[in-house]
C-alpha cells in the first residue's frame, strides 16, 4: 500500500461526503485506502459513509478524541508507505495527490510535505508559516494585535515576504492537508496527544526538524481549503477559544521556545 489517506470527522457530514467524493473524482495513481475517523459524531456522518462510500475503512471512536488522537487512531490503522491526513473541509480540482506523491518519493529528506492551499475565492492561503514566538498567539487574538511592533511580528510569523508560489523548505505547515513518510512517523512518533485540537502540527514539523528531517511547502497543487479560523473568530467565553489557548499553554511548557 503506497498512500494512506485519513479523514478526522467530528460533527462535518456534509464537508466529509464532499471531501471524499473530490478524492475518488481524482483518486492516486498508486494503490489507496481511505481510513475516516468519526469522533461519534451522531450527526449520521457514519451512515452517510456506509451507504455512499461503503468501500472506506470506517473508524468509529466511540468518543470525541480531538484532532491529534483521532489522526493517530487512523495512523494505528493505516498501512501505506505515506500517510495523508486531511480535514474534512479539503476539495481535490485535479490530480494534487499524485503530484505530492511524486515529490515525496523523489524526496526522501522529506519528513512532511503541505502542498498550496487556496480559499474558496482562488486566493492563497497561508498555510506555510514560521515558528511562532511566545507572544504570537496573543497579538493574533488581543488588541496587542493592532500595534506595530506586534503586526510586524505576525507578519514575519505568517510568511508574508512570502509569495507562496514556489516550493520550498518551511518551519511548519498547517495540518489541514499533509503527506507524511510513515518510517518518519515511526521515528519520530504520532503527533502529540497531550494536544487536544491546535499546536498539533507545529509540534510535529519540530519534532521532525530534530531528528534531521526536512518539510516542504509543495506549489504544484490545486485544493480548495473551506478554512474558518474558529478560535480567532469567537469570543473569551467560548470554548474553542480556551481549548487555544490552553493547548498553547501546553505548547509552551512542553516545547523549548525561545522568544
Amino acid at each position: 500500500m503506497e498512500i494512506s489517506i485519513i479523514i478526522n470527522n467530528y460533527k462535518t457530514k456534509g464537508l466529509l461526503k464532499q471531501c471524499l467524493a473530490g478524492i475518488y473524482a481524482y483518486p492516486p495513481s498508486v494503490s489507496y485506502e481511505i481510513i475516516v475517523v468519526d469522533n461519534n459524531s451522531q450527526d449520521g456522518s457514519v451512515e452517510m459513509v456506509k451507504d455512499k462510500f461503503p468501500q472506506v475503512k470506517l473508524v468509529a471512536s466511540g468518543e470525541n478524541l480531538g484532532h491529534h488522537r483521532g489522526n493517530n487512531l487512523g495512523i494505528k490503522n493505516s498501512s501505506g508507505k505515506y500517510i495523508l491526513i486531511l480535514n474534512t473541509d479539503i476539495a481535490f480540482l485535479d490530480n494534487s495527490i499524485d503530484r505530492i506523491y511524486n515529490f515525496m518519493e523523489s524526496h526522501s529528506e522529506a519528513a512532511l510535505t503541505g502542498p498550496k492551499l487556496k480559499n474558496p475565492d482562488g486566493s492563497i492561503q497561508m498555510s506555510c508559516m514560521r515558528f511562532p514566538s511566545k507572544l504570537v498567539p496573543i497579538y493574533r487574538r488581543t488588541f496587542l494585535g493592532n500595534f506595530s511592533f506586534a503586526k510586524k511580528e505576525i507578519d514575519h510569523y505568517l510568511m508574508k515576504d512570502f509569495d507562496h508560489m514556489s516550493t520550498k523548505e518551511v518551519d511548519w505547515i498547517l495540518g489541514a492537508c499533509v503527506m507524511i513518510r510513515k518510517s518518519a512517523i515511526d521515528k519520530v512518533g504520532p503527533m502529540d496527544e497531550s494536544l487536544f485540537l491546535y499546536f498539533g502540527d507545529i509540534a510535529w514539523c519540530r519534532k521532525f526538524w530534530e531528528f534531521n528531517y526536512k518539510v516542504y511547502y509543495f506549489v504544484d497543487a490545486n485544493i480548495i481549503h473551506y478554512h474558518k479560523r474558529e478560535s480567532a473568530q469567537s469570543g473569551i467565553f467560548s470554548l474553542v477559544f480556551w481549548i487555544h489557548i490552553i493547548d498553547w499553554l501546553r505548547y509552551l511548557k512542553k516545547y523549548s521556545v525561545k522568544n
